[in-house]
């Protein structure tokens, strides 16, 4: 959160302060720092620095198009789970040669669309994907780029619902299943073998858990190598952790340094190219929630700050249980301060975004809900027929509107009432 900081009484992000972008734009609205994704981006760079690595941005952390194109710019490749994000990635000018596709369900549509715009990778994760998109392929006289995701069943140390390396999990093909899947990838028609790929979870905080899996890919890989089935990359995922409260995780160069020098012990690890998919750690310390206290309330022990944005525009909280920072934008006195529950106007009793924080407060105060550049806008919905927030970037003293905050009428556009 280095790009938002404190210059007397008013809280900023790079040169700009939020009480003029919420003056300017209103509130909710999603502030990102450009420079600190740029730099969260190029941390990762550096790390990879004479090495043949591909850092991919996973685009369900945050999928507006101006996060997109500007990593684009950066050089990254991107990590996608739907035909929508590829949509996305083609009209923020992403180079398609630098995608892989992921995910559990992915249609013969969203196949098709994918092999015709020439993407990198398919990461398959069933026999049965594995055969429909060979039959997709065939179809239309392509072969399919693949590789395989193996659940290694490690535990990444995280949230269960966001774990998806266990066996319990729907992700992947069991590891101990993975290389009579990739027989009938070698047989299959259509079907070119690229490389192997496993994801943990997200949100992790220890390099242990990335080295557990990879010891378990590194185990298939030297058996698929045994069977004359050689792959060309090692796609690792991604899934590390981002300070929301007291976290430690690892440092972007901390943990490549780790990966690095098991692959180097292994006799081919030199002749592999490593891919990684990164969403969180990115953009996650890049942006904030700006919200607006409508009233402050108290019931029996508990003290309400009823804000404009929700668990709507923010689900974290009420999902995962998940910590956010909150920052007042124009501090009090601090001798005021009182213990808060951050609450929306959502008519659930889930509909939180922060509890028990001690905050100095007045109705109309600004608040920044802190580490929401991930997972906030990309899971937002319009539950109680409520706009999604706007969305602006601050590069320096510029501030530049990315996603306009919607119309109420925009949200019923496409219903219908019935004839009489």
């Amino acid at each position: 959160m280095d790009a938002f900081h404190y210059r007397g009484n008013s809280l900023l992000v790079e040169d700009v302060a939020l009480a003029t972008i919420a003056e300017r734009f209103g509130t909710p609205t999603y502030v990102y720092s450009r420079h600190a994704i740029v730099d969260a981006f190029a941390e990762f760079r550096r790390a990879a620095s004479g090495r043949n690595v591909l850092v991919c941005y996973a685009l369900k952390a945050n999928s507006n198009l101006a996060v997109i194109d500007l990593l684009a710019r950066e050089g990254a490749g991107f990590d996608i789970v739907s035909g929508g994000e590829l949509a996305r990635v083609l009209a923020a000018g992403g180079d398609p040669s630098r995608v892989v596709f992921s995910g559990v369900g992915k249609s013969a549509a969203e196949m098709r669309v994918a092999l015709e715009a020439g993407v990198r990778c398919f990461n398959v994760e069933s026999e049965s994907e594995l055969l429909r998109l060979d039959g997709v392929a065939g179809a239309i006289g392509r072969r399919a780029p693949v590789s395989l995701r193996v659940n290694p069943d490690v535990d990444a140390g995280t949230h269960p619902y966001i774990s998806t390396g266990l066996r319990e999990n729907k992700f992947g093909i069991a590891h101990d299943a993975a290389l009579a899947a990739y027989r009938t990838a070698a047989r299959l028609p259509n079907v070119d073998v690229q490389g192997i790929d496993c994801h943990i979870g997200s949100q992790i905080t220890a390099i242990d858990p990335f080295l557990a899996a990879l010891d378990k890919l590194l185990e298939l890989v030297d058996a698929l190598h045994a069977e004359g089935i050689a792959l060309k990359h090692l796609d690792l995922g991604g899934g590390l952790g981002i300070r929301y409260a007291d976290e430690q995780p690892p440092s972007r160069e901390a943990l490549f340094a780790a990966i690095f020098e098991r692959i180097d012990r292994h006799p081919r690890g030199a002749s592999y190219e490593l891919v990684f998919e990164f969403g969180r750690s990115i953009v996650g310390n890049a942006g904030v929630l700006l919200t607006r206290v409508e009233y402050l309330k108290r019931n029996a022990e508990r003290g309400f700050a009823i804000v404009d944005a929700a668990m709507n525009d923010l689900m974290r909280p009420a999902l995962y249980d998940a910590y956010h920072g909150v920052l007042p934008v124009q501090p009090r006195d601090e001798r005021s301060a009182q213990s808060w529950d951050v609450v929306g106007p959502v008519c659930e009793s889930g509909d939180w975004l922060a509890r028990g924080r001690r905050l100095a407060l007045a109705e109309g105060d600004l608040l920044a809900i802190a580490s929401a550049g991930a997972y906030g806008m990309a899971m937002a919905s319009n539950y109680n027929t409520r706009p999604r927030a706007a969305e602006v970037i601050v590069d320096g003293g510029d501030v530049h509107l990315v996603r306009e905050r919607e119309p109420v009428e925009s949200l019923f556009a496409l219903e219908r009432r019935l004839p009489r």
